[in-house]
């Protein structure tokens, strides 16, 4: 691989938020792959996994020698190779993704992405399975059918709906913890995880206890089975195990009988030893008899100095063995007393030990049933995004919207060419009915009354402007980049969406581009598409072209000013209202009045704006005057000077009140001329 494919390899990464780490050729040989992949899943050949290209081989070898490498022999649970099947999921690229901000907003984050304004979801799971079908929608007509009508069916059946959530709400992540346990990282709160999924993962199947419609089917079909495995892990776990196995306290009392015993001898061993003192006082005979404990002997038996003969005679002495002699008492211990201290000492160490053996068998357990698990973790998944879905379609929209139907193919035509001023809501327009498009196929309910879509094999959109200096690309480089990609992938069956084509250079050249754009659209890839453009010499285009309409967002004018409506309908705008908006925006006032003026100009002038207009106007209206960007004094009214000779001969001081009245009328008359 060359320098040059490596960065530009590095550069997609980036944009899908993935890093990179180079490997030596060796690992991406395919021979090798196909040996690893059979080592992998212990089988002699891949043919039972389906058929396989070099290049398929090469980059499945090439991820598991990397596995290899950074997990260290630990690999992580991994399903058997499947091919996917072309045509599977709608081709979103990585432009149309940002512009959409299907997973991000263009500001970074989360927050403001379609994914935050349509997750109702509430289990981990059920949230990264409705990320995945928002990237890649399906294009499976049977599989979205069964999606809509499993939201359809919680849609209807609210009180259905709500037992769910409330149940989901108790589901914990066993994708993460089935995945620990496979590396070897699993702790006790992991088979915890795995014991409560499956509790709720019945507990949700009961509620289906119905056969549900749709894609909850085979969901509730995943959720059932395993009784076994839970009964092991409910009975063997303790309700509430600790954070790590070495904290001890992870297997349930009651599940092991030699585990109860240590444990018992571990934190009860006061009462062991006063049970063995009273035991040992009674053979003996001797009421006087203790138990003590010092950290020279360890555990001893005491007896007062004057119990010594007795003591020391046949039969106690084959039991008692002496040990020492104070001046007070003799000291003894027994088989029995040693061999208890001895398991007292070693009681935790070997408490933990029971422990660690049954763990094992759990987590042996648990992977031995990871397919049904896995299965079991996708069903609740599955209900988790119809029941999400479903509480964003009984939602509903919340702030105020403009409704805007969009007729395209069929009996309509393919694309729409649509005018209209700058914040009349073209953008919105655009994005809305790419993101109706995509939420349809990925299973969801969208916000229309009625929606018949057709499948989209590909959706494309061109919107915003940004540069990406880091490559070396100016904003209308990077523009006409991702308008090359367009018209060079586009189906007919795709949806494409461009917003001001050709605007970031030359006018002339911009219009040309754009006029460019819209023929090969209609023409090479005869796809759908909504095209918002400031150009309106392209609204001629609907003459020549049968499969392109005109539309445009209405304002109207209103006492100088321009009002909105947000209403998209049949037709082409005759201008642009660009001067009324710059004044919204806050331009200064001089600034505005001069825009007026030179547009004025222009669109009067020799060649309707053209190129011969602006030279021409270059000498009338000078674009750095001064003198035109203030606006010149007010000078004195007509009738002022014979007004001041009037007032010049009034004495105010003769005046009556009516004299005064009839003297104002009179100014006013000669203010007037």
């Amino acid at each position: 691989m060359t320098t040059e494919q490596a960065e530009a390899l590095r550069g997609a990464a980036e944009e899908a938020g993935t890093v990179l780490t180079p490997l030596a050729r060796s690992s991406f040989d395919s021979a090798s792959g196909e040996a690893r992949l059979c080592a992998l899943f212990r089988v002699a050949t891949l043919d039972g996994f389906g058929s396989f290209g070099r290049a398929e081989l090469s980059a499945m070898g090439a991820l598991a020698a990397y596995l290899e490498l950074t997990q260290k022999g630990r690999l992580p649970l991994l399903k058997p190779p499947s091919a996917e099947r072309a045509g599977a999921s709608m081709l979103i690229d990585a432009a149309t993704r940002r512009n959409l901000e299907i997973a991000e907003a263009l500001s970074g984050g989360r927050e403001g992405s379609l994914v935050a304004a349509v997750d109702r979801t509430l289990t981990a799971a059920g949230g990264r399975l409705l990320e995945r079908r928002l990237a890649a929608p399906s294009l499976d007509l049977s599989e979205i059918s069964a999606r809509h009508d499993a939201v359809a069916h919680l849609v209807e059946a609210r009180a259905l709906a709500e037992a769910l959530r409330a149940a989901l709400r108790q589901v914990p992540d066993m994708d993460r913890a089935l995945a620990r346990i496979a590396l070897d990282r699993g702790r006790p709160r992991d088979l915890a995880t795995i014991r409560n999924g499956l509790a709720q993962a019945r507990q949700i199947a009961g509620l289906l206890d119905a056969p549900p419609p749709g894609a909850l089917t085979e969901a509730r079909a995943a959720l059932l089975g395993q009784e076994a495995l839970l009964a092991l892990l409910d009975t063997a776990l303790d309700p509430e195990p600790p954070l790590l196995l070495r904290d001890g306290g992870t297997i349930a009392a009651g599940f092991d009988a030699e585990l109860d015993a240590v444990r018992r001898l571990r934190d009860e061993g006061r009462g062991v030893i006063a049970a063995m003192q009273a035991d040992l006082a009674q053979a003996a005979g001797i009421t006087a008899l203790k138990i003590r404990h010092n950290n020279v002997l360890g555990y001893f038996v005491e007896v007062p100095a004057r119990h010594a003969e007795r003591m020391l005679a046949a039969p106690l002495s084959e039991t008692f063995i002496h040990r020492q002699t104070t001046a007070n008492a003799l000291r003894f211990t027994t088989l029995d007393l040693a061999q208890l201290e001895t398991r007292m000492l070693n009681a935790g160490a070997r408490a933990l030990e029971i422990e660690r053996r049954i763990f094992a068998d759990l987590r042996a357990a648990v992977l031995a049933a990871a397919g049904p698990l896995g299965s079991a973790a996708a069903g609740l998944a599955e209900v988790d995004v119809a029941a999400a879905l479903a509480e964003v379609a009984v939602e509903g929209g919340g702030a105020p919207f403009v409704a805007n139907d969009c007729r395209l193919g069929g009996a309509a035509p393919r694309i729409r060419l649509l005018t209209g001023p700058n914040m009349a809501g073209k953008s919105t327009y655009l994005r809305q009915n790419a993101l109706i498009a995509l939420l349809a196929q990925a299973g969801s309910f969208v916000p229309a009354e009625r929606a018949h879509i057709g499948l989209v094999s590909q959706l494309f959109s061109r919107v915003g402007a940004a540069d990406d200096l880091a490559r070396g690309r100016s904003t209308f480089m990077v523009e006409m980049v991702e308008t090359a990609a367009i018209l060079n992938r586009a189906d007919a069956r795709a949806l494409v969406i461009l917003d001001e084509i050709g605007r970031g250079t030359a006018t002339w050249d911009g219009l040309s581009i754009a006029w460019a754009v819209l023929e090969h659209l209609h023409e090479v890839n005869r796809c759908r598409a909504l095209f918002a453009t400031h150009y309106h010499e392209l609204t001629g285009l609907a003459g020549r072209l049968p499969g392109l309409a005109n539309a445009t967002v209405a304002v109207r004018e209103w006492e100088g000013e321009v009002v909105f409506l947000h209403e998209v309908a049949e037709g082409a705008a005759d201008r642009s209202y660009g001067v009324q908006v710059a004044r919204l925006a806050g331009l200064p006032p001089s600034v505005v009045a001069r825009a007026r003026m030179i547009l004025a100009e222009l669109e009067q002038g020799p060649g309707a704006g053209g190129r011969g207009a602006t030279a021409d106007l270059m000498g009338e209206l000078p674009l750095f005057s001064a003198a035109a960007a203030r606006p010149a004094p007010p000078g004195p009214p007509a009738g002022a000077a014979a007004v001041a000779a009037r007032v010049a001969e009034v004495e105010p001081d003769g005046l009556t009140p009516r004299a005064a009245l009839d003297l104002v009328y009179e100014l006013q008359r000669l203010l007037r001329g």
